[in-house]
């Protein structure tokens, strides 16, 4: 099975000199392909630190990260910029446009996908919110739509573009129970259906049962299982 994300002796931290405050140490850690990685950990472990670096969206320069075969240590903007078009990300507050409908929202996702007519990319769209059970609510504005299904649209958003990877920060924190257990759920059965590796970064215990494994960071340090 071939390693998508495959992190060694990866450290990082903020400020310089005395201000100096070491967030990940030393971090290995490989993540194959169709695989579903939850990483738990208490707030200010340095979760979401890590995602943002796997993502591309920050830059480490100590220890090795190759994302898609792409080392991202001291890499070109050029670099991380190949490796995002490749990787859907769900954030806790959804992100989506407030004046777009849902259809919009996700379908924007696709305009970076050269050689698709807007139709072309509104016909996906509408698959993708099909598939995560909001056909019906298509033209419906973000503040129309429940917390969930806010979620929804931004689950299909993340993988209406076919990525490889999918980077989940806390998607569940702001929903109840059964909104949070439904949004991960279609997730996972989508995913798995297409293929996608998915880490999720989390410390609702409620939806460890999605995980085919689970990561502990504790101040900075992955814990042993």
């Amino acid at each position: 099975m071939s390693i998508l994300i495959d992190v060694s002796n990866l450290s990082f931290s903020f400020g310089k000199g005395e201000l100096t405050q070491s967030v990940l140490k030393n971090i290995t850690i490989s993540i194959y392909k169709g695989e579903i990685v939850l990483m738990t950990g208490p707030s200010g472990s340095g979760k979401t630190t890590f995602l943002t670096i796997i993502g591309g969206l920050r830059q480490a320069s100590t220890g090795s990260v190759k994302v898609l075969d792409e080392q991202l240590i001291n890499s070109s903007e050029q670099v991380k910029v190949k490796v995002r078009k490749q990787i859907g990300y769900i954030f806790q507050q959804h992100n989506l446009i407030r004046s777009l409908t849902a259809l919009q929202n996700v379908s924007m996702t696709l305009e970076m996908h050269q050689g698709l007519s807007e139709r072309e990319r509104l016909n996906r769209a509408a698959k993708m919110l099909q598939d995560v059970k909001l056909g019906d609510r298509l033209h419906y504005k973000p503040e129309q739509l429940s917390g969930g299904q806010r979620q929804r649209v931004s689950i299909a958003r993340a993988l209406v573009g076919q990525p490889k990877i999918i980077l989940a920060d806390e998607p569940t924190a702001s929903l109840d129970k059964q909104s949070g257990q439904e949004a991960v759920n279609i997730l996972k059965q989508l995913a798995k259906e297409s293929g996608v590796t998915i880490l999720l970064v989390t410390h609702d215990y409620r939806i460890l049962d999605i995980a085919d494994r689970i990561v502990a960071l504790e101040d900075g340090v992955i814990k042993p299982a």
